[in-house]
């Protein structure tokens, strides 16, 4: 294996695309939309790993309504930059969603696959109710019909790295969102 640097990294983040300041005044909004939305009901947060547990945290100190969190490993993206298009459960949620009003967290909706599959198991243990919080939404590759409730950024068509989102498991730890090219 190489030797990987910073610089070697660095070299990679064609351009940030959004702050660390937007990112964190989103964060807000998203607290405030589960806060209005469930106050003294059951809330289950879900976050997606390995890309949204940064997001995850960062909403769960916004969040000032009783919640409880639990998390999912969905893979669609293995060690590359386009979606491999089959979509694998490989950890699931410990609790039993039925009790529950499930808001998954999520740092990007791009093809829509991971999603609607998730979404659709985890509709068929039937929860109280189901919402889903986007970091980034990148409609204009939608493969299956797939619509977030809430979508604090929509991006255009570029693979993006950065506050959680990875290439090859690298720049997860950036505070912003940016644009990896070769």
């Amino acid at each position: 294996m190489a030797s990987i640097t910073k610089e070697s990294l660095e070299s990679k983040i064609k351009s940030i695309l959004i702050s660390e300041q937007e990112i964190q005044n989103a964060v807000v909004r998203a607290g405030e939309y589960i806060n209005a939305l469930y106050d003294g009901k059951p809330i289950l947060l879900v976050s997606i790993l390995k890309g949204a547990f940064i997001f995850m945290a960062d909403v769960l100190r916004t969040v000032t309504v009783p919640c409880e969190i639990d998390f999912m490993v969905a893979k669609s993206y293995y060690s590359g930059t386009v979606s491999s298009g089959m979509v694998q459960i490989t950890l699931d949620l410990t609790h039993d969603v039925k009790d529950y009003h499930i808001v998954i967290l999520e740092d990007i909706v791009d093809t829509g696959r991971t999603l609607h599959d998730v979404v659709g198991l985890l509709k068929e243990r039937n929860p109280l109710s189901l919402h889903v919080i986007t970091l980034l939404d990148k409609p204009d590759r939608r493969v299956v019909e797939y619509t977030p409730d809430l979508s604090l950024f929509t991006i255009p068509d570029l693979f993006v790295i950065g506050y959680g989102l990875d290439y090859d498991e690298y720049y997860r730890n950036l505070p912003y969102i940016a644009e990896y090219g070769e």
